[in-house]
């Protein structure tokens, strides 16, 4: 790929994000909540919540372990 194919190229997919932008812009806050309704179920069909879930418990055993090995301090910033 030569140098102008690949400024040709990002100029192409910048103009793609700038339409995909637009378009989330104009979807309506129901057809918003239909979709992430439908990705709710399908995750469910799959047993991906159930998965989540035990993923989710793994963490908050980590974040304990490390709460109490440093005495609960909060060194975050």
């Amino acid at each position: 790929m030569t140098k102008e194919e690949a400024r040709q190229f990002k100029e192409n997919w910048a103009i793609v994000n700038q339409v995909l932008i637009e378009e989330a812009r104009r979807i309506s806050l129901e057809e918003r909540l239909r979709s992430l309704n439908a990705l709710y179920l399908a995750a469910r069909s799959f047993g991906w919540d159930e998965q989540l879930r035990a993923e989710e418990e793994i963490v908050r055993d980590r974040w304990q372990q490390l709460k109490e090995r440093t005495g609960g301090v909060d060194n975050r910033g």
